[in-house]
């Protein structure tokens, strides 16, 4: 029962080392590193054999973060099938993650938001362009850039009010009457992206 003790004890103490010994993604190099202990390893093991390539090797470098924040943000927006804005420099976007609206300025920590239906609004001097999206991720990195990932998304002004009251009502009818799961997860999901939609257009 001590022997036990004692391994466990022992084990904790390494892996609370290890833990406060592991570097900050900040701290990290900005070109790949080789990972030493596992190419010594695998040398004893198969020394006729090189040792294959780690996910690390086909990464390219990390862009270095500048060292005074620039005066715009540079914005990537894609969807599956198109490339809505490439690298393109504006003063700021605001994200409908799920947590909120999340306003996006040059300099902004780093960040990995989950989007959920809303608006996107893209700032460039007094010019501003809004698009609706349905979902997706958006990363914001430590050199300013932003890279805005939707399955979904159309620019605010192609969006047909009547159509959205119409369909509003459709789902929300049909969330009254549904009966199995799947006919009110559906529904639900209806309401959910009409209700935003509509707000997006009163709003």
């Amino acid at each position: 029962m001590f022997r036990q003790a004692s391994r466990l004890l022992a084990r904790t103490t390494t892996a609370t080392t290890w833990r406060r010994s592991r570097a900050f993604s900040t701290d990290l190099p900005a070109t790949p590193t080789e990972d030493s202990t596992f190419i010594e390893s695998w040398k004893k093991v198969i020394p006729n054999m090189d040792p294959p390539k780690t996910p690390s090797s086909f990464m390219t470098p990390r862009p270095a973060t500048p060292s005074s924040i620039p005066s715009k943000i540079t914005v990537n927006f894609v969807l599956p099938y198109a490339s809505e804005l490439s690298t393109k420099e504006v003063d700021m976007v605001i994200v409908p993650a799920t947590t909120g609206q999340m306003g996006v300025l040059p300099g902004h920590v780093p960040t990995i938001a989950e989007l959920k239906p809303g608006i996107l609004s893209v700032h460039e001097g007094n010019d501003v362009t809004k698009y609706f999206l349905s979902s997706g991720f958006a990363f914001i990195h430590a050199n300013s850039v932003a890279d805005i990932i939707a399955v979904e998304a159309v620019p605010l002004d192609r969006i047909d009010p009547a159509l959205v009251q119409k369909g509003l009502a459709e789902f929300t009818q049909r969330l009254g009457t549904a009966t199995s799961d799947l006919e009110k997860a559906e529904a639900q999901i209806g309401v959910d992206v009409h209700s935003a939609l509509n707000s997006a257009l009163t709003g």
